[in-house]
């Protein structure tokens, strides 16, 4: 739920005269609305307010812009791709909860990709029984993505994709992704139902590391294949998709410990941030966890783990903790996490990739030098 400032709180905060707080609501920079116990009295929306005051408290200077937009700062790149709003995850204009209640990823696909049908994803004979040596085999043949059109470019996403499928044990047929997956896990349907909301809401997240990390190989004209190697490799560190193995660390050390001191001596060792928790976009929980966690029995362990952790920072599970819960309530394998996370997000790296080769300027940050 939305928190919400009176009118001298919001001051404080921005430290601005009453004249600046409402030319910024009058833009829209702040959501403003009328307070129910004094209608005469306006509320300034909490979120609004703390990201324009940390806007203002950064330097102007260009170089201190570009240092900050590396760290959830402003945005870099223009795309019609996804965002986050507000605390809701946008889709090319819809609402990615929304969707994953009874959409598939492959339909999905079509609506990032902007093609009229869902793709065919299925995996190459033999397939690489390893995701980063599916993709690489796909490199040497493969043509680059500058220059082609869109129609080619989804075929080359598909087959990238597909040798991404198949390395992870997702066999050929006519049954969509989440029904071939959950049949290599021998899940039920009401687990593969879950499965299928769990890859669409990984899809995409606007400009995460990984996503970035394929912008910039498309921005070179790299193949698809090449494109999403670059993903996986960002996609591969432990403060990304690997945040789920140490998650499994925290959880097998409260089993040991108990919760309240397993969050705590975690903070005490890696500060404020605990793997599974927090979101800088989601200031009021990770709408994504929400979305998976409500249709899942969440087991004791985890259940304590958020309980402590909440009462000790606030901070709320994000998805990685959902797909946790996921993982332990289906008795999936271990790197189960890090399958659906590479799964789902390779339709949203296969969609950026897309969109960044349609232009024809390389990404080429500058950097601040503080050598000799």
């Amino acid at each position: 739920m939305d928190e919400w400032l009176d009118r001298t709180e919001a001051l404080a905060l921005l430290n601005v005269k009453a004249q600046t707080l409402y030319a910024y609501a009058s833009r829209g920079l702040i959501q403003v609305r009328p307070d129910p116990a004094q209608v005469q009295r306006s509320l300034y929306r909490a979120e609004d307010v703390v990201a324009l005051g940390r806007r203002r408290m950064r330097s102007r200077k260009p170089a201190a812009i570009a240092a900050s937009s590396m760290a959830w700062g402003e945005p870099s790149l223009r795309t019609g791709i996804s965002t986050v709003l507000h605390g809701r995850l946008i889709y090319r204009g819809q609402d990615a909860l929304r969707l994953a209640e009874g959409a598939s990823l492959e339909q999905v696909a079509a609506l990032l990709w902007s093609i009229p049908a869902p793709p065919d994803i299925q995996p190459p004979a033999p397939s690489p029984p390893q995701p980063f040596a599916a993709l690489a085999a796909l490199i040497p043949a493969a043509q680059p993505s500058a220059g082609r059109g869109a129609e080619r470019l989804a075929q080359d996403a598909t087959a990238a994709i597909g040798a991404l499928a198949g390395a992870c044990g997702i066999g050929p047929g006519d049954a969509p992704l989440h029904d071939r997956l959950a049949r290599h896990w021998r899940v039920e349907a009401q687990g593969a139902a879950l499965i299928r909301r769990a890859l669409v809401l990984l899809a995409d997240h606007e400009l995460n590391a990984s996503t970035f990390a394929c912008r910039v190989a498309a921005s070179t004209g790299a193949p698809l294949a090449a494109c999403l190697l670059a993903g996986l490799a960002a996609l591969s560190g432990p403060r990304h998709g690997g945040s789920a193995a140490a998650l499994a660390g925290l959880l097998a050390e409260a089993g040991r410990t108990g919760a309240e001191a397993a969050v705590q001596n975690w903070l005490n060792r890696h500060g404020g941030q605990l793997p599974g928790f927090g979101h800088p976009l989601y200031p009021q929980g990770d709408a994504r966890a929400g979305a998976l966690l409500a249709g899942l029995t969440v087991d004791p362990g985890l259940q304590a783990l958020a309980r402590a952790f909440f009462e000790t920072t606030g901070q709320y599970p994000n998805i990685d903790y959902a797909l946790m819960a996921l993982t332990r309530s289906l008795a999936l394998p271990a790197d189960a996490p890090f399958t659906l996370f590479l799964l789902g997000r390779s339709v949203g790296w296969a969609a950026h990739a897309m969109e960044q080769a349609q232009g024809d300027a390389i990404i080429r940050p500058r950097a601040i030098y503080e050598g000799e």
